[in-house]
């Protein structure tokens, strides 16, 4: 239970789905709300494949071109710790598609990977932390528990899609400038902490 509670508050706060909200607002304001169901639903089965995928095979990819597990923390603590630092700051709280992308998201018929899939909710800094995840002393049943984590982590993150146009009339735009700032603090400390156990571990060795 430790480790699937570890996982998903992990990774919970670096997905930070509430970010992906307006995203996902912009781009389904002309479906219907099946059809928003269904892509919503598709994103959030897309970004547990890409995380099971990096979860299992990103050790290999870093032995492959030479890269210690240590030094992939590192650079998944400063990754994690710039994002929050663009949440902690004024006007952090920002789309993570860029406006051209987003304008050429509208034209495509399935949104569902590319975006919101890649990057929104499965990103650089959760693909890091997943690949960090991975070490030589797991059991079989921790990698199932690891991957159990993801499913919840996307199903959490699908009833927040799918619940995004009440908690926006809700929260407004100063409640959810409160909840980016609370997501960068959490996912600044996630930061500080995958920086911290990588250099220990580096100078014990």
């Amino acid at each position: 239970m430790e480790i699937l509670l570890a996982t998903f508050t992990t990774l919970f706060s670096v997905v930070n789905p509430f970010s992906a909200m307006p995203v996902f607002l912009t781009l389904t304001e002309s479906d219907s709300p099946a059809a928003r169901r269904q892509t919503g639903l598709r994103a959030c089965i897309y970004m547990v494949g890409v995380l099971a995928v990096s979860f299992f095979a990103g050790q290999y990819v870093l032995n492959f071109f030479g890269i210690n597990i240590h030094h992939l923390r590192i650079a998944g603590g400063i990754l994690l710790m710039r994002s929050a630092f663009d949440l902690l700051t004024p006007g952090g709280n920002r789309d993570r598609v860029s406006p051209a992308a987003l304008e050429e998201s509208m034209q495509k018929d399935d949104i569902s990977f590319t975006p919101l899939a890649m990057p929104m909710l499965s990103g650089p800094g959760s693909i890091a932390v997943c690949i960090g995840l991975f070490t030589k002393h797991l059991t079989y049943a921790d990698m199932g528990l690891i991957v159990f984590g993801f499913v919840l982590v996307a199903l959490a993150s699908y009833i927040i899609l799918m619940s995004s146009l009440r908690l926006t009339r809700y929260l407004g735009r100063p409640g959810m400038s409160a909840l980016a700032r609370i997501m960068g603090f959490i996912t600044l400390a996630i930061g500080v902490n995958f920086m911290a156990t990588a250099i220990k571990a580096l100078f014990q060795e």
